[in-house]
């Protein structure tokens, strides 16, 4: 495969990666926020077990469907940076074990969002307690559909996800 070819496939699934994580944010944008959320969108955080381009797409993703929610700005930046990291983790995770590919999506999002959800939106809960609603929201849409998805496309990896090579 061609360097432009190569380019051309990553930018595409980029782009379809975050388009699909938009979408899911945008269709399921009353449960997504708050301190009490359950973002559907990210059970897509196990795609760095695939393939390089859920990085940047999982980022890219996340940052669109906060701008497009009418999320505050901080919320847009310290989400989609807390996003960016958990990708970073989840794909150096990926040769490790497929089970621990969900845990820095859990982690960053956990550790940071009450942070924003403090900062950005006035949220008065103590910090532990909204560590734990988002933690839970974290483990139930990447730790529990998240797997499940997992192990959906882990069958169909080489068909989807396959490296051409010249």
């Amino acid at each position: 495969m061609h360097f432009q070819d190569k380019r051309t496939k990553m930018m595409t699934e980029v782009a379809l990666i975050a388009a699909v994580y938009v979408a899911l944010v945008l269709l399921f944008k009353p449960i997504s926020f708050g301190a009490i959320q359950f973002r559907i969108a990210e059970a897509l955080c196990i795609l760095p077990f695939f393939s390089l381009s859920a990085v940047p797409g999982i980022a890219l993703g996340c940052l669109l469907g906060n701008f497009f929610s009418g999320a505050a700005m901080p919320d847009v930046v310290f989400g989609t940076f807390a996003t960016l990291i958990a990708a970073i983790g989840s794909y150096q995770l990926r040769n490790v074990s497929k089970w621990l590919v969900c845990v820095p999506p859990i982690l960053a999002n956990a550790i940071i969002i009450p942070f924003v959800l403090q900062y950005a939106y006035g949220v008065t809960d103590a910090y532990y307690f909204l560590f734990a609603t988002v933690g839970a929201g974290e483990i139930l849409a990447v730790g529990v559909l998240g797997n499940i998805l997992l192990l959906a496309l882990e069958s169909r990896k080489d068909s989807i996800f396959r490296q051409n090579v010249a």
